[in-house]
C-alpha cells in the first residue's frame, strides 16, 4: 500500500513561502540573468522518469499533469485545494506506462492564478503570479487536481526538502512565473540559509510575461524559450527503494539492519533488539558470503524475516521453495481447526485419504501427532506463510502445518471419532496430495482470477452484497462500480448492505474514499507517524491528517452496514474495514479479527534479486494511539467456533449478517385493528413505524380501490398489501398513486373472496409523519351514488 507520505511530499514541493522581510528600498533591483530570450514562455514541456510503480501498478488508473498555482502555499495554506479555475491540464504525449513519459501544457494568455508581491521592497506591487508542474493518477471525480479526490504520485517540477524542519518548502528544481511588466521581483537565490522568501534572499527584476526560473542554478536563472522544458521530479516517498544490490550479503544485510533499526514502525511496540538480531543473524550472512553460498543467504534472510513479529515484513526467497515443498507436499488427507472450547477437530477430510482409510471420521478430535500435542508440534514446525502480526492468523497456519510432512513419512496419529470417547491410533503413511492444504487455507473462498474487483448482487432477503475483492485492480473501474453500486441501493430503497472484506489481501490506500459514500460529514480517522533521518524520530504532521471525506457529487448510502472479515483481510483490506466502524457506521462480524497489519511499506533491493520489505508507517487512530497494528478489525458479533459452525450448510457468517440487518431494519408495527369495504379510517403515522389493518375479503371477492391519503396529498405514503400468513414480501404495492401527488392507491384492484390480508400504511424510507386516511371503496361505488 502506498504511503501517505507521496501525498505528503507534494505539499512539501509546493508550499515554499515564508512571510517576506523588506530589502532595503533604495537598492535597485539587478535583471535576471536570462539563458534563452525568445520573449516569454508560450509552452512547457518534459518528461517524467519514476521508478516507483504508482502508473503501471494501477492499471490503467488516469494520469495528468496539471499547471497549478501556488499562492495558497505562498500564504502557507498547506490544506485547501487550488480551484480548478487556477489550474492549466496538459496533455499526455507518450505512453504514459512506459517510463519517462513525456507531456505538454500550453500557456493560456493570462495566467490562472493570483498574484503574490514577493520582491521585499516594502511597496505593495502588483507582483508576479508562482505557477509550478505536478504529475498525479486521476481516477476519481473531475479531471482537476483535487488534493482531496486526487491520489497523487509525487511527481512536481520542484524539488522538496527533506529536512524535517523545512519539510514544506522547495530547495531546487522549476518554477514559472508570469509578470504583469518589467518591474516586478523574484528571490535570485536561496540566501545563506538555504530557503525561499526569507530576509537573506536576494532579489532579481524579472521580465513581463512567462518565465520558467531554474532554482538549481546560482543566481537563478529565467528561461524565456518560447518552448521551454520542464521535468517532472520524482520525489522521495516511502515506496522509493533502497538499493542494496550492489553490496554483498554481509554488507547488505548490515545496511538493512541499520535502515530498519531507525525506519521500522514497530520497535517499541513489537520488543525488537535490533543488537541481538545482529548477533543472531550476521555471523550467517558473513558465513553465506564467505562460502559462496546463495542458499545459505536466503536461509539466512527467512529466519531474520520470521524472527520479527509483523505480517507486512516479508522477503521474496526463490531458493528456499525446495525446501517448502519438501516439507509441506505430504499430506494425510485431513484439515483440522481448533474449537472454542479448546478441542482439535478434523473439519476436512479427503476421501479415500490415509486418515480416511484408517478409520478417522469427520469431526474427530486429534489427541496427538507423533506422541506430541498439538500444541507441542505446533511449537517446533516451520510455519513458511510467518511472520505474523497477531496470534490468531499464527495459529490457523499452525494448524496447518502441523499436518503436513514429507511424502513418505510414517505418522502415528491418536484421534477419538465423534460420538465415542476411545482413542484410537493409528499409522499413517503422509501421501502427495493437497486438497486438503487448499482446503484449510484462509484465501479458500477468495474470488478466482479475472474476477471483478467489485461484485454485487441483491439478495433474496432483500438486503444488497458487495463483496470488494482488492483494492488493487483499476481503480478507474473500482469507483465507477461503487458509484454505480450506491446508485442502485438509493433507487431500489435497499435496507440494508452486506459489505464481504474476507478475502481482500489490500492494495492501495483507497479506504477513506470508498467509506466517504457511507457517511453525510467528514470523520477523522487519525494520521500516521513517519520516520526523519535529521531529527531520528518518528513524527505526527498534522496537516498530514486522515480524513473520511463524503464524495462531492452527493453520492450517499446512509442504510445500516454488515460488514464481514477474517484473517485474510489484510492491510489496506483493514483501512477500509476499520473506517467502517468509526461512529458505529457498521457491525462487523466473523470468526476472527482481521489480520492486524497497520502500517505502510518501504522495499528494499537485496543482493541477488531478492525483494524484502518492511513496516515504516504508523498507522494511528485520532486519539494517537495504534489504529491496526497486531489488533486488527475485532468483529462485533463474534461467530463462535463450533462444530455446528463449522458444519452448517450454507455460509454461517452471511446468514449472521442477514439476521442482524433484520434485526436493525426491523419496524415497529401498530395494529389498526380491522377494515371493511366501505370503511374510511384516519391515523398518525409516525417516521420509523408502520401501521397494519387487517382486511377479511367478503366472500364473493370484488374490484375494490384503495386508498391512502392525507389533507395535503403531501405525505409521501407507501401502501403495501401481504398475505396474512406470509409478511416476507408484500403481494402488491404502491408508493405515489399518479404524477399529480405523493399519497398512495391501488385502484381497480381485482380481489378474490375469502382471503384474509393486512393492509400496510408506511412512509416512503419510513421517514414520514403525519395524519392519513386509509379508505377501502368497490370500484366505480362513488359514481353509483352520485348517479
Amino acid at each position: 500500500m502506498p504511503s501517505k507520505r507521496v501525498f505528503f511530499l507534494v505539499l512539501l514541493l509546493l508550499s515554499f513561502v515564508v512571510p517576506v522581510f523588506a530589502q532595503g528600498e533604495d537598492e535597485d533591483m539587478p535583471m535576471a540573468d536570462i539563458t534563452n530570450d525568445e520573449g516569454g514562455v508560450q509552452v512547457i514541456q518534459g518528461s517524467v522518469e519514476y521508478t516507483v510503480g504508482f502508473l503501471t501498478d494501477f492499471n490503467r488508473g488516469d494520469t495528468s499533469v496539471v499547471l497549478i498555482d501556488n499562492s495558497l502555499y505562498v500564504d502557507r495554506d498547506f490544506i485547501s485545494p487550488v480551484p480548478a479555475a487556477y489550474q492549466v491540464i496538459g496533455e499526455i504525449t507518450s505512453d504514459v506506462y512506459v517510463s519517462p513519459f513525456t507531456y505538454q501544457v500550453n500557456l493560456p494568455i493570462m495566467p490562472r492564478g493570483e498574484a503574490r508581491d514577493v520582491d521585499n521592497d516594502g511597496e505593495e506591487d502588483a507582483g508576479v503570479v508562482i505557477m509550478s508542474v505536478v504529475g498525479y493518477t486521476n481516477f476519481r471525480g473531475g479531471p482537476f487536481w483535487d488534493t482531496d479526490y486526487e491520489y497523487s504520485t509525487g511527481f512536481t517540477s520542484t524539488q522538496g526538502s527533506t529536512d524535517f524542519e523545512f519539510r514544506h518548502d522547495v530547495v531546487g528544481g522549476k518554477m514559472i512565473i508570469w509578470a504583469p511588466d518589467d518591474e516586478q521581483g523574484f528571490p535570485a537565490g536561496f540566501g545563506e540559509d538555504g530557503f525561499l522568501f526569507t530576509e537573506d534572499d536576494p532579489i532579481m527584476r524579472v521580465p513581463a510575461g512567462y518565465s520558467v526560473v531554474n532554482l538549481d542554478d546560482e543566481p537563478f536563472t529565467l528561461d524565456r524559450s518560447i518552448v521551454a522544458t520542464v521535468d517532472l521530479i520524482e520525489q522521495e516517498q516511502s515506496l522509493q527503494p533502497a538499493d542494496y544490490t550492489d553490496l554483498s550479503y554481509s554488507e547488505a544485510f548490515d545496511a538493512l539492519i541499520e535502515q530498519m533499526r531507525n525506519e521500522y514502525a514497530f520497535t517499541e511496540l513489537k520488543g525488537i533488539d535490533w543488537d541481538a538480531l545482529y548477533e543472531e543473524f550476521a555471523p550467517r550472512f558473513a558465513e553465506a558470503e564467505e562460502n559462496n553460498d546463495p542458499v545459505a543467504y536466503q536461509f539466512a534472510l527467512r529466519d531474520f524475516t520470521w524472527a520479527i513479529p509483523d505480517g507486512h515484513v516479508g522477503a521474496s526467497l526463490p531458493l528456499t521453495n525446495s525446501a517448502f515443498f519438501e516439507e509441506t507436499d505430504g499430506g494425510l488427507g485431513i484439515a483440522i481447526r481448533e474449537l472454542d472450547d479448546g478441542r482439535v477437530i478434523v473439519n476436512y477430510l479427503v476421501e479415500g485419504g490415509p486418515a480416511a482409510e484408517a478409520g478417522v471420521e469427520l469431526g474427530a478430535e486429534i489427541i496427538t501427532i507423533n506422541g506430541q500435542t498439538v500444541d507441542e508440534r505446533a511449537s517446533e514446525v516451520n510455519v513458511w506463510s510467518a511472520p505474523f502480526s497477531l496470534e490468531t492468523s499464527r495459529r490457523l497456519q499452525e494448524l496447518r502445518y502441523v499436518v503436513r510432512f514429507p511424502v513418505g513419512e510414517q505418522v502415528e496419529l491418536v484421534f477419538k471419532n465423534p460420538g465415542s470417547d476411545e482413542e484410537q491410533t493409528a499409522t499413517l503413511e503422509a501421501i502427495a496430495e493437497r486438497e486438503s492444504w487448499s482446503f484449510s487455507s484462509i484465501n479458500n473462498g477468495a474470488a478466482p482470477d479475472g474476477s471483478l474487483p467489485i461484485e454485487f448482487e441483491i439478495l433474496d432477503s432483500g438486503y444488497a452484497y458487495v463483496r470488494i475483492n482488492t483494492f488493487s485492480e483499476y481503480p478507474v473501474l473500482m469507483f465507477r462500480l461503487w458509484e454505480w453500486i450506491i446508485d442502485q441501493l438509493n433507487a431500489n430503497n435497499i435496507p440494508g448492505l452486506i459489505i464481504d472484506m474476507r478475502w481482500n489481501s489490500g492494495g492501495y490506500n483507497l479506504d477513506a474514499w470508498f467509506a466517504g459514500y457511507f457517511f453525510d460529514h467528514e470523520v477523522v480517522i487519525g494520521n500516521d507517524a513517519n520516520y526523519y533521518t535529521d531529527i531520528d524520530d518518528f513524527f505526527v504532521d498534522p496537516v498530514m491528517e486522515d480524513r473520511i471525506i463524503p464524495p462531492d457529487d452527493g453520492r450517499y448510502y446512509g442504510g445500516p452496514i454488515a460488514l464481514l472479515v477474517s484473517p485474510a483481510c489484510a492491510s489496506a483490506c483493514e483501512f477500509f474495514s476499520y473506517n467502517m466502524t468509526l461512529e458505529d457506521r457498521a457491525t462487523v462480524i466473523g470468526f476472527y479479527p482481521t489480520d492486524g497489519l497497520g502500517g505502510n511499506i518501504t522495499p528494499v533491493y537485496m543482493p541477488d534479486d531478492v525483494y524484502f520489505q518492511f513496516t515504516t508507517g504508523r498507522a494511528l487512530d485520532a486519539e494517537g494511539n495504534i489504529r491496526l497494528e497486531g489488533i486488527g478489525v475485532v468483529p462485533d458479533i463474534v461467530v463462535p467456533v463450533t462444530e455446528e459452525t463449522l458444519f452448517y450448510e450454507g455460509d454461517i457468517l452471511l446468514d449472521t449478517a442477514i439476521e442482524h440487518l433484520n434485526q436493525a431494519t426491523s419496524i415497529p408495527i401498530t395494529d389498526g385493528g380491522a377494515i371493511n369495504v366501505g370503511d374510511s379510517v384516519e391515523g398518525e403515522l409516525v417516521a420509523g413505524e408502520r401501521v397494519h389493518y387487517t382486511w377479511s375479503v367478503p366472500a364473493e371477492g370484488g374490484v375494490f380501490d384503495i386508498v391512502l391519503s392525507d389533507e395535503s396529498g403531501q405525505l409521501d405514503t407507501v401502501l403495501n398489501i401481504y398475505f396474512a400468513d406470509d409478511l416476507s414480501a408484500p403481494a402488491v404495492s404502491n408508493d405515489d398513486a399518479d404524477d399529480t401527488t405523493l399519497n398512495s392507491a391501488l385502484l381497480e384492484l381485482e380481489v378474490p373472496g375469502g382471503l384474509e390480508l393486512i393492509i400496510e400504511v408506511a412512509g416512503y424510507g419510513d421517514a414520514e409523519s403525519g395524519a392519513y386516511t386509509l379508505s377501502i371503496t368497490e370500484t366505480g361505488a362513488a359514481e353509483d351514488d352520485g348517479a
